[in-house]
């Protein structure tokens, strides 16, 4: 998952049945009515205190909450979206069958049922999949969320590409009969794909392909969130979301701000893990991100997109101790690096590649990125903290500053003795441009010359670097990339950035285009596998296969600098949204 820091950064927890409200108070978490001063203000938990409980604990209503963001996500809707964070916001209007517990680090990785009653109830060797729903579920506008409407979702999230093509196909590709499924816009039945199945309303039973052992992790995305086929309305759904969740949308003003009200017909009964608490929300777009640091720091808003205080900003609060005591320093288990496209000549041959991969000073990479408070230099596809890594360097140089030596001899291996080429980066990302800066300057030493491209992160996967197309002719043969799990597990880190299945003509994460028969079919075998210890295993190969083969650089294993809003309750940097705060219950203190 992208932004991603992904769709994460975690071991695998195991699942439990249902989760009590009063799950939320860890041991050592800080109330809010508990954290003030001697004068009646507000006193700091302290750095990092969010990584290891709950900030502010509270369960006080009223207020508003304001999230803001230096661009636009990809999309509202949940059957749309493919960015962490819009993963973690969007469960305040969307419930998908499942989710993850609020909680701090790897705690926020414990998966839980959220509209299905309990977890996935598994048969044939993990083939078939069946979830009940809770009872007394209902939309916002009072009518009752049924399976039938799971099932929809599920249909137009994966099967009209050519409509919704943001999110991730896990579901076309692993349902029986998903490569043949035109998707319900094309299909003039309501008979829809036949592998799912809703014998009643409160059943829903999935008929894959092949054993998928980790299906309850799948079900957490937002594509399993209930959608009413009669008010989907394709591409615009998103002006109109039907709310299944504890808020729903009282305007929405594309490019600029969504403002979230309480969903009245939300039922606390039915649902076991939201508060329900502010009693508005809203998502301001396009704001400067300085203007963005100055806000949190001041307790007036998040930061949306969860990838930390700007390095402008970042000196100044790590300096001052008061500053620096409402930040939250943690892993995102994501992974920092730039995707070589093997579809753009001459990195369709691997000794070019392999220049590449020795002529990068990710030194140099890290230190623009912000230096090691944001991430140590990376040599491995998988993160520290996703099963299955392995601690390797296939192409270790000196200190991590590359070797022109070796770079300029595989790339004479590769009949060439320089390169043109474009490098692509986030323009709404200034760290993400400095780390291209450094590695156009890295190759430059060896005599491969590349220009940069900016291209805006909303439209980034839909128009630019996701597009193999557009790459191909705009000559984009390196692809700046952050990438985190979207569920706690090798595969959930590998699959769509990997597996040549994944391949999209639009909101392509596979940057790279990679298509290796070996990889595909490790990744096919290791989601059968039912021993985690041999499926880890199987990742372990898969990420060595893909080094070899040099079709992506790993530059930095991705930490972030959280500024922590004082004047905000219940924050918790969690595991399951790259290390972002858990957007699902965040209220607001008396100031």
């Amino acid at each position: 998952m992208e932004g991603k820091a992904p769709i994460m950064r975690r071991s695998a927890l195991a699942a439990i049945a249902a989760i009590g409200s009063a799950s939320l108070f860890l041991a050592g978490c800080s109330k809010a009515d508990d954290n003030k001063n001697e004068n009646g203000n507000t006193k700091s938990a302290g750095a990092n205190a969010a990584t290891k409980g709950i900030v502010n604990v509270s369960d006080k209503k009223g207020g508003t909450v304001t999230y803001e963001m230096a661009d636009v996500p990809d999309s509202f809707d949940p059957g749309n979206t493919y960015y962490a964070y819009m993963y973690n916001l969007s469960r305040l209007w969307a419930r998908p069958l499942m989710t993850f517990k609020p909680g701090a680090g790897q705690e926020g990785n414990t998966l839980v049922p959220d509209l299905a009653a309990s977890k996935g109830v598994p048969s044939d060797g993990g083939k078939t999949w069946t979830y009940k729903l809770r009872s007394g579920l209902k939309y916002e506008d009072g009518s009752p969320i049924t399976s039938k409407d799971v099932k929809y979702a599920v249909e137009r999230s994966n099967f009209a590409r050519d409509v919704l093509s943001l999110g991730p196909n896990y579901f076309q590709q692993f349902l029986a009969g998903g490569d043949k499924y035109k998707g319900p816009y094309k299909d003039k039945s309501d008979k829809g794909l036949s592998s799912i199945q809703t014998p009643d309303d409160t059943t829903i039973v999935f008929h894959l392909k092949q054993a998928f052992q980790e299906f309850d992790y799948l079900v957490a995305a937002p594509q399993t969130a209930p959608v009413p086929k009669a008010k989907d309305t394709g591409v615009d759904y998103v002006k109109h979301i039907v709310s299944s969740g504890s808020y729903k949308f009282q305007s929405y003003d594309d490019g600029k701000q969504a403002v979230l009200v309480r969903n009245e017909n939300w039922d606390a009964k039915t649902d076991p893990l939201r508060k329900q608490l502010p009693d508005k929300i809203v998502v301001n777009l396009k704001v400067n991100p300085e203007k963005i640091d100055q806000d949190v720091m001041a307790g007036d808003a998040i930061d949306l997109a969860g990838t930390g205080v700007q390095a402008s900003t970042q000196a100044d609060v790590l300096t001052d101790p008061a500053k620096k005591a409402n930040t939250d320093n943690t892993y995102g288990g994501r992974l920092v690096y730039m995707a070589i496209n093997t579809k753009v000549k001459p990195f369709d041959k691997v000794e070019c590649r392999k220049a590449v991969q020795y002529a990068i000073d990710k030194v140099s990479v890290q230190t623009a990125e912000g230096g090691p408070i944001r991430g140590d230099v990376a040599s491995t596809v998988l993160p520290p903290d996703i099963p299955g890594y392995s601690k390797s360097d296939v192409y270790a140089t000196s200190g991590s500053k590359g070797d022109a030596a070796k770079a300029k001899e595989q790339l004479k291996a590769c009949g060439k003795s320089s390169i043109s080429t474009n490098i692509s980066a986030r323009s709404d990302r200034p760290q993400e441009i400095d780390a291209a800066t450094a590695i156009i300057n890295s190759l430059k030493k060896v005599g491969i010359n590349a220009s940069l491209k900016q291209y805006p992160s909303g439209k980034y996967f839909t128009d630019y670097a996701g597009v193999p197309k557009f790459t191909e002719k705009q000559n984009i043969g390196l692809i700046m990339m952050q990438w985190g799990a979207d569920w706690p597990s090798g595969y959930g880190f590998l699959q769509q950035i990997l597996n040549g299945k994944a391949i999209s003509q639009s909101g392509n994460t596979n940057l790279s285009q990679y298509n290796n028969k070996d990889v595909n079919e490790l990744l096919g075998k290791a989601i059968g596998t039912q021993d985690t210890n041999e499926r880890n295993t199987l990742y372990t190969q898969i990420d060595k296969k893909t080094m070899d083969d040099a079709v992506l650089v790993p530059l930095t294993y991705f930490k972030v600098l959280l500024g922590r809003p004082q004047s905000y309750t219940n924050l918790v940097s969690t595991a399951a949204f790259s290390g972002q705060y858990d957007y699902l219950n965040i209220g607001v203190a008396s100031k």
